[in-house]
């Protein structure tokens, strides 16, 4: 289980753009750090997770190699005064700075925030995944034997 306290200040009075990308870098550089050389860990993760009305799928690999593929659109641009397109900014960031390469697809969802919801749990769960200790080894999880 992945325990995180995140508090952050911006420049919300102008928008949350900044903010929210700032979480994703801080904790993408955090599980960087947290991680070291990987050794022993499972590596790869998924999850899909059905959230009320909306399904997301996520696949993730802990390679080192950042990039995201974002299959989601909010049928809404906010939820309240939150603005929807800055979940991809989150997941831009915590990818590029986490060294994920993070697959997430909707399957189907109806409602904004039960899809954005989703994303995070997918996202969580499948992170989860992939930072386990793998009992049947205890070397970093690479053919190369680099990550």
């Amino acid at each position: 289980m992945i325990d995180l306290d995140v508090r952050a200040t911006g420049d919300l009075h102008i928008d949350d753009h900044h903010t929210v990308e700032d979480c994703g870098i801080a904790i993408g550089q955090a599980l960087t750090a947290a991680l070291g050389d990987k050794r022993g860990i499972r590596r790869y993760g998924e999850c899909r997770l059905p959230m009320d009305d909306a399904q997301v799928a996520c696949a993730l690999d802990l390679s080192a190699r950042p990039h995201l593929v974002w299959n989601v659109a909010f049928p809404t641009p906010k939820i309240g005064t939150f603005d929807t397109e800055l979940v991809r900014e989150f997941f831009q960031a915590l990818a590029t700075h986490g060294g994920i390469t993070l697959h997430i697809d909707m399957i189907h969802g109806v409602n904004s925030h039960h899809i954005a919801e989703a994303c995070f749990k997918a996202v969580a769960r499948a992170l989860r995944m992939a930072v386990e200790h793998d009992p049947r080894c205890d070397a970093i999880p690479s053919t190369k034997g680099a990550l």
